[in-house]
């Protein structure tokens, strides 16, 4: 498959085929992106697109699951994904998913015509990147909508069908507002009920904005102990139906999984531990290796 440029996919997408139909990302200005610096956002030829899923028959023609790259390959025309989605239907019958990731922006210029069309053509498991319920800290961020925007559009996608990952990023509020951020990202998740909730944790490498003003002191983030509060108190506020809740991520102090509600309770207790396992160290800053993997958990 001729996958162009560096690859990024959710770490729920490791068996899926993974087939390039942008290169780079449309949005490409939030603040504490490194992803694609450098690369031009583009669109695949479909001549290409068709070639990939043609060699995908001899290597993985059982494959049940694919995963569309680059950056926010939602952002096609309803009329592109749905090109896609036939071209790999008629040469990968097995296909039941056609996933990617998506932006709000993406998800606000299509209608719910077009949204449903999509549904009925198998795209679903849409990878959105909310990151926060805080305009305050969407603002800063750069993430180009509010929360009350991301609510508009998440609900509908739920009345569309289209299920998605709701992405939440832990001290994205910084140090002074990781109560105020857990408590409007709760809010905010509450209000859609996604399928599923991805927990990451803040992370900066060079070459986005927010390494720079971590360094320098413009933003100041968060220690040990406040994101084991906010991801306390994040989950207590959390009054959900039948989410799976993803934390997994390597950025994580806590990595862990569980659904709500079922596994609320257990999962504030595993918090709680972890706190208490590092009450010698709360005040201080984890230091971060690659993907944002903490070297001194």
């Amino acid at each position: 498959m001729s996958l162009t440029g560096m690859v990024y996919r959710p770490p729920y997408e490791a068996n899926s085929l993974l087939l390039q139909v942008t290169q780079g990302c449309s949005h490409n200005k939030c603040t504490f992106c490194s992803m694609y610096p450098d690369v031009p956002f583009t669109v695949c030829p479909m001549e290409q697109v068709e070639a990939d899923i043609e060699e995908a028959t001899s290597n993985c023609p059982d494959v049940e699951r694919v995963f569309l790259e680059h950056g926010d390959a939602f952002v096609l025309s309803a009329d592109r994904l749905i090109q896609i989605a036939d071209a790999i239907h008629a040469r990968l019958p097995q296909v039941k998913t056609i996933a990617m990731y998506a932006s709000i922006q993406n998800i606000r210029q299509k209608t719910d015509a077009e949204l449903r069309r999509l549904h009925e053509c198998g795209i679903g498991g849409l990878d959105i990147g909310v990151e926060s319920g805080l305009d305050a800290a969407l603002k800063y961020m750069n993430k180009g909508h509010t929360a009350e925007e991301a609510k508009e559009q998440l609900l509908r996608l739920t009345d569309a069908g289209i299920e998605y990952s709701f992405n939440a990023i832990l001290g994205c509020g910084g140090a002074e507002l990781w109560r105020e951020n857990a408590d409007a990202t709760a809010a905010l998740i509450n209000a859609v009920q996604p399928h599923l909730l991805f927990i990451g944790t803040l992370h900066a490498e060079p070459g986005c904005r927010l390494y720079q003003d971590m360094k320098s002191g413009v933003f100041k983030e968060c220690t040990f102990g406040q994101l084991l509060d906010e991801q306390e108190r994040l989950i207590r506020g959390l009054e959900l139906k039948d989410t799976i809740y993803f934390g997994s991520h390597p950025s994580n102090i806590v990595p862990m999984q569980g659904r709500l509600p079922d596994h609320k309770q257990e999962m504030i207790e595993v918090v709680c531990k972890k706190r208490e396992q590092l009450r010698q160290h709360l005040d201080e800053y984890p230091q971060r290796g690659g993907e944002g993997s903490i070297l001194n958990r």
